[in-house]
């Protein structure tokens, strides 16, 4: 399954099987000691960043030292990882971190990637050349058998107007290579149509591969008759890629989500393509804007993305429901917390299995005459689930008859053990509830444990969500409506989400990140349904549709 995961990646990766990922890359925080490398501003993000920080690069590296360890562990021998990073502390991380975890001998490459668009403070006085380049570490697990698959780059114009400078008469363009050798070996001094190869040199194929090649209509002949072979363009992949990347570039403006160091989706395609293959496992543990993950999941890999900031994990998960389609692999999130109402109103069953579960309990898979008894513990105590608030006495009176009828055996060994004989599960108890336990373990020695939701996973109430509209005019043909977002949380408010086209399938949003929660949107005449979604700084969401008629007024359901 497909995740997506908020926390910190040490954490998170201690808990991965070893093994289990095929390719890792990570773009790390730079080095730079400046608070402008806190982006998303939340505080899982700022928390990191005062992590790492604390010291001084020996610190930081010891940092990341750490969690590249669990990286190595995780990785297949057959995978690979690409460590991006900057001038700041590049030598540092190859020398202290790489070259010890991985060993040297799996160095492979030192790639360098330039970036399309630079700031060259040279021209504010400073006293050093423009920094325009990163540098990406690629080591194998094993450099003796890896994942590779070689890349190529389109030609470029001039090249092809110089080499690929003939047409067939099928209107196929194409080069033509020499078809002499300088060494022979084999059937190659013989005469092809009245030409033998030039003084001195062979044929550099035999007599059977030629007839070949023209039976194929691969060879051309020049004006003296002499052969060449024909490379056509199209069936040419390009020129191979090297070590030096200067075209992994932005290709258009929608693709920018508003991430101050995103990286482009060209840069993951070339390097999720050479060191994996459909399929396999992509891990990005410092997912930032989400590109890794996204570049993944269009190249039919499976995935796990992490990051300790919330507005990481959401803008990437909206990010995945804007691109997905029938066809694509679902996924999981988790968040540090589960959204009360989610829970409270979940199909019953399905809550009362997850949370038995989550408490470390077996189901019952009876379901039928199990006389409300719906797991137990290793130890045989009856566990029942209920799906409610301020449960009563009532269904203390009901769980204290039933575990003696259901496990009387059991229900004897505990009570003469003085342990507890059965638990019941709910968001709440109300004081009858609470009184009826008491008296039960003073009267009777009988014990029940009352365990609310809460004890078992962290809950928090999801954020309140207001959206108020102004109608600004007519713009031509269409009407500019003006929308104002007011949320509240106990947990503060990261940022909001539009979609302006909601169809109620799916939440589909053109703005990913809102942080002040303010849009306009030019609508043509008719109904409109708009869709806003509210992020808090545990990740919990709500969401507000506005529903829209627009002709001569606007009206709003």
């Amino acid at each position: 399954m497909n995740k997506l995961i908020l926390g910190d990646c040490l954490e998170v990766l201690q808990k991965l099987e070893t093994e289990a990922v095929d390719l890792i890359y990570i773009d790390p925080p730079f080095f730079s000691n400046r608070t402008y490398e806190v982006i998303w501003g939340d505080k899982g993000e700022i928390r990191s960043f005062e992590d790492r920080f604390s010291g001084g690069i020996e610190h930081y590296i010891a940092w990341l030292k750490e969690r590249v360890a669990e990286m190595h562990r995780i990785l297949k021998p057959t995978g690979s990882i690409f460590v991006h990073c900057d001038w700041h502390a590049d030598a540092y991380i190859r020398v202290q971190v790489l070259d010890k975890i991985f060993g040297g001998n799996n160095f492979i490459n030192n790639i360098t990637w330039q970036r399309a668009t630079t700031h060259n403070d040279t021209k504010q006085g400073a006293k050093h050349f423009g920094r325009i380049t990163d540098t990406i570490f690629f080591y194998a697990k094993n450099q003796k058998n890896y994942t590779f698959n070689p890349q190529h780059e389109r030609y470029t114009s001039d090249y092809i107007a110089q080499s690929y400078n003939k047409v067939d008469e099928s209107g196929r363009r194409f080069k033509a290579s020499d078809l002499s050798a300088a060494k022979g070996g084999g059937d190659t001094s013989y005469e092809w149509k009245g030409i033998k190869p030039p003084q001195g040199r062979y044929w550099a194929y035999s007599k059977a591969n030629m007839t070949d090649f023209e039976s194929q209509d691969k060879i051309y002949y020049s004006t003296t008759g002499k052969p060449y072979l024909k490379h056509y363009l199209d069936e040419m992949p390009g020129t191979s890629v090297d070590s030096l990347w200067f075209n992994c570039v932005f290709k258009t403006k929608k693709e920018r989500i508003g991430y101050p160091t995103q990286k482009p989706e060209a840069l993951l395609e070339r390097i999720i393509k050479c060191a994996s293959n459909e399929g396999d496992t992509v891990l990005d543990c410092f997912m930032g804007g989400g590109t890794t993950i996204a570049v993944a999941d269009k190249l039919n890999r499976n995935w796990i993305g992490i990051d300790q900031s919330v507005q990481a994990v959401k803008v990437t998960e909206f990010r995945l429901n804007v691109q997905q389609n029938l066809f694509s692999k679902p996924f999981t999130l988790t968040l540090h917390k589960y959204d009360h109402d989610t829970l409270r109103y979940k199909d019953a069953f399905e809550f009362e299995n997850w949370i038995l579960g989550q408490f470390g309990g077996l189901t019952n898979s009876k379901q039928r005459g199990d006389l409300g008894i719906d797991g137990k513990t290793k130890d045989n105590q009856a566990i029942q689930v209920k799906r409610s608030d301020n449960i009563g006495r009532n269904v203390i009176d009901n769980f204290f008859s039933a575990i003696q009828r259901f496990d009387k055996v059991n229900f004897d060994k505990h009570k003469a053990e003085n342990k507890i004989v059965g638990f019941i599960i709910a968001f709440s108890f109300g004081k009858g509830a609470i009184q009826e336990v008491a008296r039960l373990r003073n009267d009777e020695n009988v014990i029940i444990k009352l365990v609310t939701v809460d004890e078992i996973v962290p809950i928090a109430k999801k954020p309140t969500l207001q959206i108020e509209i102004q109608d600004l005019g007519k713009v031509k043909e269409l009407r500019e409506i003006a929308f104002t977002a007011s949320a509240a949380s106990e947990n503060a408010i990261e940022f909001f989400a539009w979609d302006f086209e909601f169809n109620e399938a799916q939440f589909l949003p053109q703005i990913l990140r809102d942080k002040v929660g303010k849009q306009s949107y030019q609508f043509e005449a008719g109904e409109h349904k708009i869709a806003v979604k509210v992020v808090d700084g545990e990740g919990l969401e709500s969401i507000e549709i506005i529903k829209l008629k627009i002709n001569g007024n606007i009206e709003r359901n």
